[in-house]
């Protein structure tokens, strides 16, 4: 038996062969275009010691303490609001997290420096912020555990020769939206860099 083509044939494919390549094209033609949409938008945080962009969904906090002994904060950033990391009962001073208890999906930034002098970067991935030697440990649970994170960041960055102080940051991360934050953190951290 002879199949042929008759012109209402033809249209049928035709027809079918468009849906198909409109369908198609329109699964993966927006894929970058929806990628753009998930990204959030970002600000720029500068001060006299360092930039770097972060969501918008997030607020920075330049720190206006003294600091303690060897514990200087320079900013903190944050989903939700931060308080005086450092209280004194007697003559001690003991200094933690600048949130008691990190929220649903929420993120914590420290940056600050330690005082006491550097040897080196320590254990960790080698990588570089701003151009700086770097070595960045991802941790589940980790430190930030006492406010209720699934994840620590920790990043020591080498800002002057060894024995100097460093410059560190620690992120903590709660889900749900960790992978999502955690990908933010890492844009931060290729955006930072330091001014003095």
């Amino acid at each position: 038996m002879e199949a042929r083509l008759t012109p209402r044939r033809l249209l049928v494919c035709a027809a079918a062969i468009v849906a198909l390549v409109s369908v198609t094209s329109a699964c993966g033609g927006g894929g970058d275009a929806q990628a753009a949409a998930k990204d959030p938008p970002l600000v720029k945080y500068s001060d006299s010691r360092l930039s770097f962009s972060y969501p918008s969904a997030w607020t920075a906090y330049p720190y206006s303490g003294h600091g303690e002994l060897h514990f200087q904060p320079i900013v903190y950033v944050s989903t939700q609001p931060v308080h005086e990391p450092c209280s004194t009962h007697g003559n001690t001073t003991s200094c933690g997290f600048p949130v008691g208890h990190l929220q649903a999906g929420g993120v914590l930034i420290t940056w600050q420096i330690n005082g006491i002098p550097a040897m080196g970067l320590g254990p960790g991935s080698r990588i570089h912020v701003g151009g700086h030697p770097a070595s960045l440990t991802d941790t589940a649970g980790g430190e930030c555990r006492r406010i209720g994170a699934d994840r620590t960041i920790d990043v020591a960055v080498e800002t002057s020769p060894p024995p100097s102080a460093f410059t560190y940051l620690t992120a903590c991360l709660r889900g749900p939206g960790v992978a999502a934050n955690e990908r933010s953190v890492k844009a931060l951290l290729a955006s930072t860099k330091f001014l003095s």
